[in-house]
């Protein structure tokens, strides 16, 4: 049966971790469809059959002009009335955890969140990442239509051709679901992301300061990637909260993962344990990021970021 992957865009730039869902889609079951919100989101249909989806369904309306969770949730909810499929599946982003919940209450159904991976055919067998990803959960889902999210970084966003017809799917939205919109925008500079980066250096409490991330800043640039930080960082006003790596922050799957005076709290484990290798810079050697780290060098980060910075430039020439 049909596996229908709701498709989180913003003003018709896809998310990456749709195309992750997609994939977790796939993981299922072959006869993936997907659904976009808006006429905005018309121009990825190439995009989206390229990742797997046989049939891209599009719905159009004055509401879903701009990202809403009432109008979001009601369209997905009136989508799977209409399709029937074996199940809905989004990306666990706040975005998509937000809408598949309006959803399920909306059709009253259990939805189950932060998935990680599911049984061939079946989307009643799941595995899900509980308590703040310190235990995994094997779990059954008992419903006529199952509602997942899956977790950010558990599946490849790999590519498979599929034919990507196009449905243009007729929903009757009332205009008062535009009452949750979103309302402004704060640009941020163009480039990688935090959560797209292929190499983030995270500073936490041991840093010192705001200022003292200078040199974070500046071993980041020297290798292409960006600035990430603990939640006591966010915490203590050194940084804001868009560079902040974590479960209640932005979960991150670089190549490496370079991490400055960060003790590993659960919280940051979580955000971070997709990462290809971590390096973690600490004076104690006990701590939780050293650890579970790839590598580690027990030193003060002070000394050792610059240091590091330093050689990267010396073999450069510059």
């Amino acid at each position: 049966m049909t596996v229908l992957v709701v498709i989180e865009h913003d003003r018709g730039t896809i998310s990456p971790a749709s195309l992750e869902a997609l994939a977790a889609a796939r993981s299922i079951d072959s006869d993936v469809h997907a659904l976009t919100l808006g006429a905005a989101a018309d121009g990825a249909v190439a995009t989206l059959a390229a990742h797997g989806a046989a049939v891209v369904h599009q719905v159009h309306d004055d509401v879903l002009a701009d990202f809403g969770p009432e109008a979001w949730g009601e369209a997905v909810a009136q989508a799977a009335r209409a399709l029937q499929p074996q199940g809905v599946l989004t990306c666990g982003t706040d975005r998509g955890n937000e809408v598949m919940a309006q959803a399920a209450a909306r059709l009253d159904l259990p939805m189950v969140a932060n998935c990680i991976s599911f049984a061939p055919g079946d989307m009643s067998s799941i595995t899900r990442v509980r308590w703040g990803g310190s235990l995994l959960e094997q779990c059954s889902l008992d419903a006529s239509t199952k509602l997942v999210t899956v977790s950010p970084h558990a599946f490849e966003a790999t590519e498979a051709a599929a034919a990507g017809a196009v449905s243009v799917l007729s929903l009757s939205l009332d205009p008062s679901l535009a009452r949750t919109v979103v309302a402004e925008r704060v640009e941020r500079a163009a480039g990688v992301t935090l959560a797209t980066a292929p190499l983030v250096v995270g500073g936490g409490r041991g840093v010192g300061s705001a200022e003292a991330f200078a040199p974070l800043e500046e071993l980041a640039a020297a290798l292409g990637g960006v600035v990430g930080c603990s939640r006591a960082v966010t915490n203590n006003g050194w940084r804001n909260h868009t560079d902040q790596v974590g479960q209640t922050g932005t979960r991150i799957a670089p190549d490496l993962y370079m991490a400055c005076g960060i003790s590993g709290a659960i919280q940051h484990w979580v955000g971070a344990m997709a990462s290809k290798k971590i390096l973690a810079i600490n004076t104690d050697p006990e701590a939780n990021m050293v650890t579970k780290a790839d590598y580690a060098v027990i030193g003060d980060l002070h000394k050792v970021v610059p240091a590091i910075t330093a050689e990267i430039r010396r073999r450069r020439g510059s």
